[in-house]
């Protein structure tokens, strides 16, 4: 075993002949997390690149493509599902306490063999964006973050979104408005000043599950703390992007973080 974390690795089929899938099992906080780890078969040093998906629970899951997709780019890559998700231990609690889970994974890459611990990486997608920017937060070793539709503010969050006042209400515990620090605490915007990495912003602009707002608030405060931010904004995209728009746009965004 490469790392005390790393519990099980057991083989996963995967799409494609040249990388390989594993489910792993690792420790975090006492508790069993499962995740999805990809890595090409050839030998030699890559990049490490942390995926931290959206939604909660099964909504949202991790892809065995989306993740073959980005290990096909020239990296390993470690996907945690988060506690209590396929099999793991503990309840997701909507970047609280499982916010955890994503930096023991991220160890993981570093202890990996092919990874070169100086070039690991971060991404986060929907939800994964706040889980993302405490990762490096925590982290300040990371190479580089990427946020794809990213939440930033939960707060805001519970405003745009009707359809999970519910389950927030239920995970967080209460409204913003009777427990205001729990939603601060949530919320990474507080925190990014202790943001190092290079971060690149990618958003559509028609995007209804989490609006162009949460990555203007970021861009605002990192320009304000003089960090470096790229932004690529889309006016025609939702949260989604159309197929051959989302494989450029994963070129693009590997071939960025390759170049910090």
């Amino acid at each position: 075993m490469y790392s005390d974390l790393l519990i099980t690795k057991q083989r996963f089929p995967s799409p494609n002949p040249n990388i390989e899938l594993h489910i792993v099992t690792y420790t975090c906080n006492g508790l069993k997390i499962k995740g999805l780890l990809a890595e090409p078969k050839q030998e030699g040093r890559y990049d490490g690149f942390l995926y931290l998906r959206g939604g909660i629970k099964n909504v949202g899951m991790v892809r065995p493509g989306r993740i073959v997709q980005f290990a096909s780019e020239g990296f390993v890559v470690m996907a945690p599902f988060y506690r209590g998700n396929q099999g793991g231990e503990g309840n997701e609690d909507f970047a609280g306490e499982d916010r955890y889970d994503a930096l023991a994974a991220l160890q993981l890459l570093y202890t990996h063999p092919k990874v070169d611990k100086e070039r690991v990486h971060v991404f986060g997608f929907s939800r994964g964006g706040v889980m993302a920017l405490f990762t490096s937060i925590l982290e300040p070793r990371i190479r580089s973050l990427a946020l794809w539709g990213g939440v930033t503010d939960m707060v805001l969050t519970y405003e745009e979104r009707k359809d999970l006042r519910r389950m927030m209400k239920r995970v967080i515990g209460g409204t913003p408005q009777k427990y205001p620090e729990r939603y601060k605490w949530r919320t990474p915007l507080y925190e990014a000043e202790q943001i190092e990495a290079p971060v690149l912003l990618i958003h559509g602009r028609r995007d209804e599950n989490v609006s162009v707002e949460h990555a203007y608030r970021l861009e605002k405060r990192l320009k304000e703390l003089g960090k470096s931010v790229t932004t690529w904004y889309f006016d025609q995209f939702t949260h989604y992007f159309p197929p051959a728009h989302n494989r450029q746009t994963v070129k693009r965004l590997t071939e960025w973080m390759k170049n910090q």
